[in-house]
Formats: structure tokens, sequence, C-alpha cells
């Protein structure tokens, strides 16, 4: 069973979730499963598709914004705020170990124009550090607050 670590109230990340953790996803009301990892990334991951199966059959919803070793664009940062935009209910991300799910979500709040300092403090108290993309919350943020 994967554990859910709580970003906010509403945004929690995780490591690899199977089919079986998205009863407990819905146990915890959340209503809609980011996957931000691509299938095939490890042997014997469940793909994308039986998540997202099982994420329909309890009436969560499903998007998946993969984000590959190569690191983060700005298409994958708007589709995170897309998505993050899409539900009124709490989000659970994944990924391998949950980092992308929180570095994502982080790129799209700083976008959004939360606070740097808040952000990386959120990622922080969930066992995450956004240091290698703070570069770039910053100037996302900074963005944000010229209106740009």
């Amino acid at each position: 069973m994967s554990q859910f670590r709580h970003l906010t109230d509403t945004m929690s990340a995780s490591p690899q979730i199977t089919p079986g953790d998205v009863a407990a996803a819905a146990e915890q009301g959340i209503a809609l499963i980011i996957n931000n990892r691509p299938d095939g990334e490890d042997d014997g991951q469940p793909s994308g598709a039986e998540i997202e199966a099982a994420a329909h059959a309890a009436g969560i919803a499903y998007r998946a914004i993969p984000v590959s070793g190569g690191g983060f664009g700005e298409p994958q940062v708007n589709a995170m705020i897309d998505a993050l935009q899409s539900t009124d209910g709490p989000v659970l991300a994944y990924c391998r170990s949950g980092t992308r799910s929180t570095l994502l979500w982080s790129l799209a709040q700083a976008k959004l124009g939360m606070s740097p300092d808040d952000i990386a403090a959120a990622a922080r108290a969930a066992g995450y550090d956004v240091a290698p993309v703070r570069g770039a919350i910053d100037m996302l943020h900074a963005g944000a607050q010229s209106g740009s």
C-alpha cells in the first residue's frame, strides 16, 4: 500500500500506486488521480491504463501527465494546472517516489502565484525537497506576480 503524503489539505503525492491503492484513495475522498509516471519505467509497474480503469471504477477522475527523467516543460506545468483546476475535490498525484509529482505540483503552484517559501515548506513537511526546481519556482512566481 502506497503512502499518500499530504502537501495541502487537498493535494497529496505518492510513490507508485496499485489498483488496490485506488480503493484507499476513494475512501479518503480523492476526486482526481494524476499519473506523472511514464509506462514501462520499471518492470512490473502497473500500467497507467490499469490505474485509470481502477480509478474510473471507483468514481475517481484520472489524468496522465507523464514526466520522464528528462525533466519538466511548460506543457506539463500547464497540464498540471489544468488538471488541478478541473476538480473541486482532493487530488492524488503519483510517480515512482512522489518526487516528480511534488516538483510538478510546485511549479504549477508557483505559476498560479503561491509563495515559493510556502511551496517549499509544504513539500518539506511531506518529506520532499524542491531544491532541484527552486530557481524555476522563483521565476514562475515572479511571472505570476508581474502578470506575465
